[in-house]
């Protein structure tokens, strides 16, 4: 069967079908069984009540292990190549949600590196002060600063090269052209990159001087690097790292995922009001091509940006989505309604969250890994 989407660490393109990328990566749903165990912590986060956190690694190993008094360490993060935008909020927000719950330690690796190699414009200047900005979102998010520490790939090369060059001993070109795409075209750089985006799930482990797993999660893209880091893992006496993968976050367009490189479908974390505002009011929905057939048909909130923004992040309320849905299916409401409702919903969570970056700036040096220099 062709393909008709594509999803790699890089690259994500056309309408994504989630079941059948579960399968081809050899992932595990989160089941109702699961989801049962996990509301004996606490209340359950609704990424997971709605499917948006669907799929895991060894999560029930993780849950064994805190049950049994053991430790565990969180570990996420950003490339830095633009400005943070909601799709990279909505993991963290989730990944806040874990550290809370189980009062566990949080890495956040920034991979400036990365970014360098993979995105033919951007130098290394460029990506150390994205880096910077990034971070500042990340922490607004109220990550604890006293069990969160931000790597950034380019300072602390000190101590995560050591254990790369472990993992890169381990893994053959055959096996990186097979799971990343690679061909005779891929620069070495770019080949090598990819042993360090293992290197915190070890890094527990190194520090403690046994054996503490990691639990890794993020968007189900960032799968291929974490099969390399479980396949490396018991040859290096490591424990294998854990994965819980969400689904992408979509784009104002209507595309399954919001991309930095489609500025009029992206809202950023730093956009104003007003942009909030032109931006919403272009987005794509599931409403009819006037008000009467609306009236008369009704919507598909299935298809409908605005909704899905609601359903991902600017409505916790379960009984609220469904009232919505139900109400634009009916032709209840309008689409012009929807989208006034999500710019107010945005631009307030936006009011604040800036306010909280601000004042990220006085905390960001104490959270650098090995206290490197900004």
């Amino acid at each position: 069967m062709a393909e008709d989407f594509k999803v790699t660490p890089w690259e994500v393109t056309g309408d994504i079908d989630y079941d059948r990328l579960q399968q081809q990566f050899g992932t595990a749903p989160i089941d109702d069984a699961l989801k049962q165990r996990l509301s004996r912590y606490g209340p359950l986060h609704f990424m997971i009540n709605r499917g948006i956190f669907y799929s895991h690694r060894d999560l029930v190993q993780i849950l064994d292990r805190y049950d049994n008094g053991g430790r565990f360490v969180l570990y996420t993060g950003r490339g830095p190549s633009g400005n943070t935008h909601l799709g990279h909020l909505m993991p963290w927000i989730f990944n806040k949600w874990v550290q809370d719950t189980f009062g566990t330690e949080m890495l956040f690796q920034m991979t400036d590196d990365e970014k360098f190699l993979f995105k033919e414009k951007l130098d290394l200047t460029d990506t150390s002060a994205m880096a910077y900005e990034n971070a500042l979102d990340f922490i607004a998010l109220g990550f604890d600063p006293k069990k969160t520490r931000i790597i950034l790939n380019t300072k602390n090369i000190d101590v995560l090269y050591p254990i790369a060059l472990r993992v890169s001993k381990k893994v053959t070109f055959s096996t990186a052209k097979a799971v990343f795409g690679f061909d005779d075209s891929t620069h070495i750089g770019q080949i090598f990159y990819t042993t360090l985006q293992s290197v915190p799930a070890f890094l527990p482990t190194e520090e403690c001087g046994e054996q503490i797993p990691v639990l890794i999660p993020c968007g189900i893209d960032q799968d291929p690097h974490f099969r390399v880091t479980r396949d490396v893992a018991p040859g290096l006496g490591y424990p294998k790292p854990s994965q819980i993968y969400c689904k992408m976050f979509p784009a104002l367009s209507g595309a399954d995922k919001m991309s930095s490189s489609d500025e009029n479908a992206t809202i950023y974390t730093t956009d104003s009001p007003k942009t909030v505002k032109k931006k919403v009011g272009r987005a794509f929905t599931g409403g009819c091509v006037s008000v009467e057939e609306q009236r008369q048909k009704g919507g598909s909130p299935e298809v409908c940006a605005v909704f899905k923004y609601f359903y991902y992040l600017f409505e916790k309320d379960d009984a609220r989505i469904n009232e919505t849905a139900e109400k634009c299916r009916s032709g209840a409401i309008l689409c012009g309604e929807c989208k006034a409702c999500l710019t107010e919903k945005i631009n307030v969570f936006l009011e604040t969250h800036q306010e909280k970056r601000e004042k990220a700036k006085d905390v960001i040096a104490d959270m650098a890994y090995n206290g490197f220099k900004w």
